[in-house]
């Protein structure tokens, strides 16, 4: 199964996500995600085994059971309570000029969801997950951009707009199983992990 650490957005913003995607939802080669699965991911950790497989070894993935103890570890090694986030502005991945995913960023919080990243690297990697393999920018994602019809659209909301979504309370993260579709990736919930 494909698995991956997140925050969620509440269902509350879903509807400022949508009004964030609005400039550019309806164009052809931009593919926004569901307002209503708005999160921020804190660690992608890939393929892993299912519950029951064995314990990992040198050349198997480490088993979700590996990554929820993982997970447990991670927010203690934080030592995070709860907080508040802040999201807003616009922002694109990899570049401006060659566009692949569009997103909003974190204001207040980035402080405390780079906190768990660092955690949650430190203590997948551990097990066995791959690293990382660009620096954390904490966002939540808008879109995917597929050609330079959408990348434009994208770049004139970036010029024209800097919706702000809402600010949240973050008291959990949640490990997500992410399952892909035709008509987008599903998502269900492994592990919830308080933060007190």
């Amino acid at each position: 199964m494909r698995a991956f650490f997140a925050v969620d957005l509440p269902e509350s913003l879903a509807s400022a996500v949508a009004a964030a995607q609005a400039p550019f939802a309806d164009t052809s080669g931009v593919n926004p995600i569901d307002p209503e699965q708005a999160h921020v991911t804190l660690k992608f950790c890939g393929e892993v085994g299912d519950v029951g497989d064995e314990p990992a070894d040198g050349d198997a993935p480490p088993t979700i059971d590996d990554v929820v103890a993982a997970g447990e570890r991670a927010v203690d090694r934080a030592g995070s309570v709860p907080f508040d986030c802040a999201v807003g502005g616009l922002g694109v991945f990899p570049s401006r000029e060659y566009v692949s995913v569009v997103w909003a960023g974190v204001g207040a919080g980035a402080a405390e969801l780079t906190a768990l990243h660092e955690a949650l690297e430190a203590e997948t990697t551990a097990i066995g997950v791959d690293p990382a393999d660009h620096a954390f920018t904490p966002h939540v994602t808008l879109a995917r951009v597929e050609n330079a019809t959408g990348a434009e659209a994208v770049r004139r909301a970036l010029d024209a707009e800097d919706p702000e979504v809402g600010t949240f309370s973050v008291d959990e993260i949640r490990l997500i199983e992410s399952t892909p579709t035709p008509s987008g990736s599903e998502y269900d919930t492994v592990k919830e992990f308080r933060l007190d």
